[in-house]
């Protein structure tokens, strides 16, 4: 039995991170995220969303749209009518992924003009 604390807070570490890329890991959950954020004021719709995620279909769109909600990141409401339109949005606890993904963000345009920029 190993008793090293450094090891310890390592497998800490690395256990809540893959938490967190079992919740908000691939393709399109962060976009999502960033989407209903910068999005926080408008109705959005599931149609609105897809349009606005470039390459997304809408299977995946359903899909991540219910580990979100699942997951209380996101919230859903449906709005009776003719026809009857359902919105999302983010939640205050969706709200803390915003760190996450604008440091994404940031370090995608870091990224990018290095490999383009040479």
């Amino acid at each position: 039995m190993n008793n090293n604390p450094d090891l310890a807070v390592c497998n800490q570490n690395l256990l809540a991170m893959r938490d967190t890329l079992d919740i908000l890991g691939g393709k399109w959950k962060l976009q999502i995220l960033h989407y209903l954020t910068a999005n926080e004021n408008n109705d959005n719709t599931f149609k609105k969303i897809e349009r606005g995620i470039s390459g997304i279909s809408a299977k995946m769109l359903s899909k991540e749209l219910k580990d979100l909600e699942q997951n209380e990141l996101v919230s859903r409401k449906v709005i009776s009518g003719k026809p009857v339109t359902v919105e999302y949005a983010i939640t205050e606890y969706g709200k803390s992924t915003g760190i996450i993904t604008q440091k994404l963000v940031d370090w995608g345009i870091t990224h990018r003009k290095r490999i383009l920029g040479k």
